[in-house]
């Protein structure tokens, strides 16, 4: 049963005119009526189902205007980096006893470095970590001999865009307090490198089939895409 709340909602967004990014926050906004900070969500519908292959995106984005969430970061790497990845904001920094922590199941964090030489040992935790979603991995900057930056980027605001088997992608903006041109900041972000995707695959037509946007609580609005992705 719908609340009070939710009833009081616009009805049948999903089957308007997609409109721009620009037009839509003001209303997204508008519609968060709950007493928390709601997170502003953008969901893909891919065109994966390709003749030869399914495509399967993954990769990470620094996000320009923050994500208004806070990332808990482990390293792993050799004693000689450790100072640097403890300076740069790390808050677990550890190498053979962090690997041994981890293979008995220690998984408090939310994001897991390591360098290229520990990759080696930590790749056998593949069971524990690779569930999880937690394994390192060099695309995505998480495998790297410079530490700093890779701290850095998580903690300042990176997120990981990845399609399910489905084709669906979705992924947070930021929150319903942010301002628009924060919001727009990180909306254009993930559609510049949604693009640079498209353009490292073969795919037949467009990448993006459907793009919509919501609030946490909220409902769904059509977003149009500035560019043919």
């Amino acid at each position: 049963m719908s609340s009070k709340r939710f009833k009081e909602l616009p009805k049948n967004t999903r089957e308007s005119n997609s409109e721009n990014i620009e037009k839509i926050l003001p209303i997204i906004k508008k519609n968060c009526t709950t007493k928390f900070d709601e997170s502003i969500d953008l969901s893909f519908q891919i065109n994966n189902k390709q003749k030869k292959s399914e495509i399967n995106l993954r990769t990470v984005i620094n996000m320009p205007g923050g994500t208004g969430k806070k990332v808990k970061v482990a390293v792993v790497c050799e004693e000689t980096k450790q100072k640097d990845a403890k300076d740069s904001g790390a808050d677990i920094v550890g190498g053979d006893d962090l690997i041994e922590k981890i293979k008995g199941g220690y998984l408090d964090f939310d994001k897991l470095i390591c360098t290229s030489s520990m990759m080696i040992k930590l790749s056998k935790l593949g069971k524990v970590l690779g569930p999880k979603g937690l394994m390192p991995n060099p695309k995505l900057g998480t495998v790297t001999n410079d530490v700093k930056k890779a701290v850095k980027d998580s903690k300042s605001g990176q997120v990981e865009i990845r399609n399910d088997k489905d084709g669906n992608i979705g992924v947070a903006i930021g929150k319903k307090s942010f301002s628009d041109e924060n919001l727009i900041k990180n909306f254009s972000a993930i559609i510049e490198a949604l693009e640079k995707e498209k353009s490292n695959i073969t795919v037949k037509g467009d990448l993006i089939k459907t793009s919509f946007i919501t609030s946490t609580m909220g409902v769904s609005y059509k977003v149009k895409l500035n560019k043919n992705i």
